[in-house]
């Protein structure tokens, strides 16, 4: 069955708009009506490919006869005639590339997305050993690769886990780098074609909340890394988490921009976080645009375990989202809500940023550590948008705890919507919300909650409350005018009970006041994007959910 999920921003390029469809396939549509105009055949002799699932992004390369789509499906690279869909048969072995780096392995990890730098096709994702049950305790590491556009030879391979006699190694305590897993690109990379640099989100190792068999910093996990696209040479990196507990791994690219900090016009890149941090470094060197300053955090209670002692926090911008679970976090709309709240509360660990995993079951009858954000909170995939005019930064993120502790599996109560009081949210609102951020001077401007939220439940409807926000994760859209949000949606990984709704809003760039809405039916799933076709302006975005299929939404600005 498709999915019912586009993940994709399409591409309009030269009166054409190309997409990754619910099964991966490339389509090609008129941006005017969304008629189909080819579709990519299948490839003799398949085998396993990724089931019904959108690539979160396809690439584009060449101008006019010579343009060509790049995409991934199950396990190969294709390359396509962007006029045609045909297979261009002189691209690897007659027309893809196989993307598997050793027996008995499948290449993996949700939809990865390719990119196009120069001549340089880069691609992230992670292989999987054959068999493997858990992907979170695979032990292969999700190396990046770049291909020539026009061969698909390989050119180089980047080790995300450094190798025997590698900068980095070190940070493996235990030649732990033996079998450190993960540390991959699942979402997207960014690339700035005048330097010749892409740069590398790389996520959490394995295993996300127990980190025994890995002792260690553990590079280049939870880093910000900008190679050299042309030779996979590593010019800088950052790593925004140490020995990663909590799943933080870097969700979107980085947003690139100039900006003038201090006086003085940087080329920035911008990179957001599950932390609800910003972190703003020179794209170029890897230098801080903005103090960052390694703090102590709480250490860890869980045997065998090696936590950092410190984590690097940035001086500004101040974080978008709330960090950190006490009390003082609590739904506190009724008493008796409350009191639940904070019986709820007691079951767990808890405490402020970066407060470990801890056992389940022990002696002090705690069911783990309770810690917000949660892995699906702050930022994720979606990102955020940045006016290149300004130089603000517009953030969308939600506010969901989340349970680490020793047995890896998440438990049924993990976002914490289940077990929340009376099917309500633990937490104060605002669940989803929209951040405004001068990066110029890292000063917050507004913020606004993104949607209503659960304000119509029974225990609440009664009480005549404000906007709560939608815990959903929704991509940004900037226009000269507006920021388009919609509310997220109810697919995918781990979504919260109560998170995504199905109105889709203009805001105010300078107020964060909505100015415009719709429903579209359903939430939505991909990034919305804006163009101009035959003298008319477009916005399209994708929408779906459990029990709606996926579609295009097409509104035309008149």
């Amino acid at each position: 069955m498709p999915a019912n999920n586009f993940r994709n921003a399409p591409l309009v390029v030269g009166g054409v708009m190309y997409i990754s469809n619910q099964i991966g396939l490339v389509e090609a549509r008129d941006p005017g009506s969304g008629k189909i105009l080819w579709r990519q055949a299948g490839f003799p002799g398949d085998g396993r490919l990724t089931p019904a699932a959108a690539s979160r992004a396809l690439a584009l390369w060449g101008k006019g006869a010579g343009a060509r789509i790049v995409t991934i499906r199950g396990n190969f690279l294709y390359l396509l005639d962007a006029r045609t869909g045909e297979i261009v048969e002189d691209f690897g072995d007659k027309g893809r590339v196989d993307l598997r780096e050793a027996p008995r392995t499948l290449f993996s990890w949700n939809a990865p997305a390719p990119i196009v730098v120069g001549d340089v096709i880069v691609v992230g994702g992670q292989p999987i050993a054959i068999g493997t049950a858990d992907i979170n305790k695979a032990s292969l590491a999700g190396n990046v690769r770049g291909f020539d556009v026009r061969t698909g030879k390989l050119l180089w391979t980047f080790h995300t886990v450094p190798q025997e006699g590698e900068p980095g190694a070190d940070t493996w305590d235990n030649e732990s780098w033996r079998q450190g897993g993960k540390t991959k690109v699942w979402s997207a990379f960014s690339a700035d074609e005048k330097l010749g640099l892409v740069y590398l989100p790389l996520s959490a190792p394995a295993n996300d909340y127990y980190g025994v068999a890995r002792p260690g910093d553990n590079l280049y996990s939870d880093s910000l890394v900008a190679l050299e696209a042309r030779t996979g040479k590593k010019i800088w990196h950052f790593q925004t988490v140490h020995h990663d507990l909590w799943d933080y791994d870097l969700p979107s690219p980085p947003m690139l921009a100039d900006i003038m900090v201090n006086g003085r016009k940087r080329q920035a890149a911008i990179q957001v976080t599950k932390m609800a941090y910003v972190f703003a470094f020179d794209r170029a060197t890897g230098e801080p645009l903005f103090p960052i300053v390694e703090t102590p955090v709480p250490a860890t209670t869980m045997p065998g375990e090696k936590a950092s002692p410190t984590q690097p926090i940035p001086v500004k911008p101040k974080p978008f989202d709330r960090q950190g679970m006490d009390a003082d976090q609590l739904i506190d709309f009724t008493p008796a809500l409350r009191a639940e709240a904070v019986r709820i509360l007691g079951r767990y660990v808890h405490g402020g940023m970066y407060t470990p995993p801890s056992p389940a079951g022990g002696p002090d009858g705690k069911l783990g550590t309770l810690y917000m954000p949660g892995w699906v909170g702050g930022a994720n995939w979606t990102g955020a948008a940045l006016d290149p005019e300004t130089g603000i930064a517009y953030i969308p993120s939600v506010s969901v705890p989340w349970i680490g502790r020793d047995n890896y599996r998440r438990p049924p109560e993990s976002s914490l919507y289940m077990e929340g009081p009376q099917g309500l949210p633990m937490v104060k609102p605002p669940y989803g919300r929209i951040t405004a951020i001068d990066m110029n001077s890292g000063d917050h401007l507004w913020m606004v909650p993104n949607g209503d939220g659960p304000r119509d439940h029974p225990l609440l409807k009664d009480l005549k409350l404000p906007p709560l926000g939608q815990a959903g994760r929704a991509a940004p859209l900037l226009t000269k005018s507006f920021l388009f949000v919609g509310e997220g949606d109810k697919v995918g990984l781990s979504i919260p009970k109560l998170s995504g709704g199905n109105m889709f809003r203009a805001y105010d760039k300078k107020t964060g006041k909505v100015v415009w809405e719709a429903d579209l039916g359903a939430g939505t799933t991909s990034p919305p994007i804006s163009y101009m076709y035959r003298g008319k302006q477009y916005i399209v975005v994708g929408v779906g959910g459990v029990d709606h299929p996926a579609e295009l939404v097409a509104m035309r600005v008149d």
